[in-house]
C-alpha cells in the first residue's frame, strides 16, 4: 500500500521529522474517526433529556429515577475515562479505540428493547463507559500522530462535534417525540447508527508509534510511520528521547506532573460546571431572566450560538496561545454571568446580548478541553492523564447539574448564578497561576 499523498510540504522530504510531517490524508482520517466520541456524547446527552418526559410515565418513574437516568451516562464516562485511559497506557491505544465504540453501538441499540428502568440504567452506564474510554484514547491518539503545528486545530475540531451531536439530538428528538408515546425508544436507539459507522471505519487503525517506541518496539513503529505518513518521515528524535524510569497512575501525582494534573482538573471543571448546569436548566433560567420568548425559538437561537462559538473557537485556538485564550475566556464569561446575576431584569437587549456572548465564548473556549490535556503529559502517562482529567470533569458536571435546581429553590437566582460566576473566577485565577503554554511544543 502506498503512503498517503501529502497536501503540502515545506521541507526537504528526506529530512522531515515526525513532529513536522506535512499534513496528509491519514492525519485527517485519524481526526475524523475520533469525532465519534464527542458527537455521541452530545447526542446521547441531548436524546436522554428529550426522551425522559416520555420515559417517566411509561415506567412510572419519580424524580430520583429521572435524575439517575439523566446522570447515568456521565457516571459511566467517569469510570470509562479513568479506568480505560489507564489501560490504554498499559496495553496500547488501538484495540480499545475500536472496542469502545462497539460497546456504544450494542448498548445504544439494546435501549430499544428495555422493559424497565434498571435495564435502561445499565445500558446508559455502558454507553458512558464507552464514551469515557474514547475521550481518553481518541485525543491521545490524535495528538500522538498529527504534526505539532496543526495539533491544536485538529484537536479543537473534536469539541465542535459535541455541539453538533447535541444540536442534532435536539432537533431530531423534538420531531420524534411528537409522533407517539413509544418513539423515545427509536430516539435512544438512533445512537447506534453513528456508533456502528465509527466501528466499521476504525477497522485497520494503527497503534500509536510513540506508544510502540515507549515499549521498545522500534521496527513496528517505523513500519506504521512509513505506511501511513511516508518513508521520508524521520522518527530518530523520538527513538532518542529518554524513557521514563517510572510509569503508572501514581506518577500523575508526583514531581512535575502534579502541577499539570491539578491545572487540567481545575480548568476543565471550571468550564463544565457552569456549562452543564446552565444549559441543562436553560428554560428555567430564561424564564427567571424574563426572556419570555418561545422555547423552541430561544433554544434554537442559543444552540446556533453554541455551534457558532465552537466553529469560531477553531480560529481562536489556531491564532491564540493556549494560556491566553483560557484566561481571557474565563474572564469574559465571569463578567457576563456576573452582570446577569445581579441585574436579571435589566434591559432585554443587554441581558440577551450578554447571555449570547457568554454562550459563544463558553462554546469557543470548550475547544481547549480536547487540546490542552493531551499536551500536559508524556506518552507513557498521556492516556492516564487525559482519562483522569476527563473523568474528574464528569464529577463536576454532574455536581453542577444536581446542585443548581436546589440552589435556585433555596437561595434564589442571583445567588445561584453568582456561585457559578465564582467558579469561573476560580478558573481565571488557577489558569493564571498554573497554566503552562503548550502551543506548538513537541510531545515527549
Amino acid at each position: 500500500m502506498q503512503p498517503s499523498t501529502s497536501f503540502s510540504s515545506t521541507t526537504d522530504p528526506a529530512r522531515t521529522s515526525f513532529d513536522d510531517a506535512p499534513l496528509n490524508r491519514f492525519h485527517l482520517r485519524i481526526t475524523a474517526l475520533t469525532f465519534g466520541a464527542n458527537f455521541s456524547d452530545g447526542y446521547h446527552l441531548g436524546t436522554i433529556g428529550i426522551a425522559l418526559p416520555a420515559i417517566a410515565p411509561a415506567f412510572g418513574l419519580g424524580p430520583a429515577w429521572e435524575g439517575m437516568l439523566g446522570a447515568s451516562a456521565l457516571i459511566g464516562t467517569f469510570v470509562g475515562s479513568i479506568a480505560l485511559g489507564w489501560l490504554g497506557d498499559r496495553i496500547g491505544r488501538q484495540l480499545l479505540y475500536l472496542l469502545d465504540f462497539l460497546l456504544i453501538a450494542i448498548a445504544s441499540l439494546l435501549q430499544f428493547f428495555v422493559h424497565g428502568p434498571w435495564e435502561l440504567l445499565a445500558l446508559r452506564l455502558l454507553i458512558g463507559i464507552g464514551i469515557g474510554a474514547d475521550y481518553a484514547l481518541g485525543p491521545t491518539l490524535v495528538a500522538e500522530f498529527v504534526p505539532r503545528r496543526l495539533r491544536g486545530g485538529l484537536l479543537a475540531s473534536l469539541t465542535v462535534m459535541w455541539t453538533l451531536g447535541y444540536v442534532a439530538a435536539y432537533y431530531l428528538g423534538s420531531y420524534l417525540v411528537e409522533l407517539g408515546p413509544d418513539t423515545w425508544r427509536w430516539l435512544l436507539a438512533t445512537g447506534a447508527v453513528p456508533a456502528i459507522l465509527v466501528v466499521l471505519l476504525r477497522i485497520g487503525t494503527p497503534e500509536s508509534p510513540r506508544w510502540l517506541l515507549g515499549r521498545g518496539r522500534v521496527d513496528e513503529a517505523r513500519a506504521i510511520v512509513a505506511k501511513h505518513l511516508g518513508p521520508h518521515i524521520d522518527i530518530s528524535e523520538l527513538i532518542e528521547q529518554p524513557k521514563p524510569e517510572k510509569t503508572g497512575f501514581s506518577q500523575l501525582f508526583t514531581g512535575g506532573h502534579l502541577r499539570n494534573t491539578i491545572f487540567g482538573t481545575l480548568f476543565y471543571n471550571c468550564q463544565v460546571i457552569p456549562y452543564f448546569a446552565i444549559y441543562t436548566f436553560l428554560p428555567v433560567l430564561l424564564a427567571r431572566m424574563d426572556l419570555g420568548i418561545d422555547d423552541f425559538l430561544s433554544n434554537g437561537l442559543l444552540n446556533a450560538f453554541l455551534l457558532a462559538g465552537g466553529i469560531g473557537g477553531l480560529w481562536l485556538v489556531a491564532r491564540c496561545t493556549r494560556r491566553g485564550l483560557l484566561i481571557w475566556s474565563f474572564l469574559v464569561m465571569a463578567v457576563c454571568l456576573g452582570i446577569i446575576a445581579v441585574w436579571p431584569h435589566g434591559p432585554l437587549p443587554l441581558i440577551l446580548g450578554l447571555f449570547l456572548v457568554f454562550t459563544f465564548v463558553m462554546s469557543a473556549a470548550s475547544n481547549l478541553e480536547q487540546v490542552y490535556p493531551p499536551e500536559l503529559f508524556p506518552t507513557a502517562l498521556r492516556g492516564s492523564g487525559v482519562g483522569l482529567i476527563n473523568g474528574a470533569s464528569r464529577v463536576g458536571s454532574a455536581a453542577g447539574t444536581f446542585v443548581l435546581p436546589i440552589a435556585l429553590a433555596g437561595v434564589g437566582f442571583t445567588a445561584s448564578l453568582l456561585g457559578l460566576t465564582a467558579v469561573l473566577i476560580i478558573g481565571v485565577i488557577s489558569s493564571a497561576l498554573l497554566a503552562p503554554e503548550t502551543k506548538d511544543i513537541a510531545l515527549d
